[in-house]
């Protein structure tokens, strides 16, 4: 039953401070490890894999994954509502009040800060998941691996390309998984 409560403030903290929607909560996720069992660090990377590759936003599936790991699916369940109650809370009192404060200069001012902080907060989570995807070996050590670095530089290159740019995620990620069969990584 303490896994539950558990699982339910952590996830509560997540979703009340992860403004700016599922790549915001990837600090969060990275950090949960050192105080929680739940996963590795390391498995933040293919919680963000699997998410990227369901439906359904990325927060939630990132919440629902550890969850699951680390109590099932009861787990799982408790890790996704609680991850979500911050925002219902939060959307119900403020399109209560929402007609009195749009107009005001201090909550312009908050919301015109508050979008560069997300932005860092999403840039230091690619970087993280870049650091542990290319560069962490399993046992946690450093490591270069060329041929992943040139594969990401390929992949960017060729999803950034003009008539390229229009396919579906799902096919990128498609091929990712392809290229990681094929060459055993």
């Amino acid at each position: 039953m303490r896994v539950f409560l558990e699982l339910f403030i952590e996830f509560f903290q997540i979703g009340l401070f992860a403004v700016g929607g599922g790549p915001a909560t990837i600090p969060f996720l990275m950090d949960l490890p050192s105080r929680h069992d739940w996963y590795e660090r390391a498995d933040v990377a293919s919680m963000l894999a699997v998410s990227e590759s369901t439906p359904g936003p990325i927060g939630i599936n990132m919440a629902t994954y550890a969850g699951y790991n680390a109590a099932g699916y009861a787990g799982g369940l408790v890790a996704t509502l609680s991850l979500v109650l911050p925002s219902i809370i939060v959307i119900v009192i403020v399109a209560k009040i929402l007609e009195s404060f749009n107009k005001n200069p201090y909550v312009k001012s908050a919301f015109s800060t508050i979008r560069p902080a997300v932005t860092g907060l999403i840039a230091t989570a690619v970087l993280g998941i870049w650091e542990t995807s290319l560069f962490t070996a399993e046992d946690g050590s450093f490591r270069f691996p060329i041929f992943s670095v040139a594969l990401c530089i390929i992949f960017y290159v060729a999803m950034n390309h003009k008539k390229l740019k229009k396919l579906h995620p799902a096919f990128w990620i498609l091929c990712g998984a392809v290229f990681g069969i094929v060459f055993k990584m």
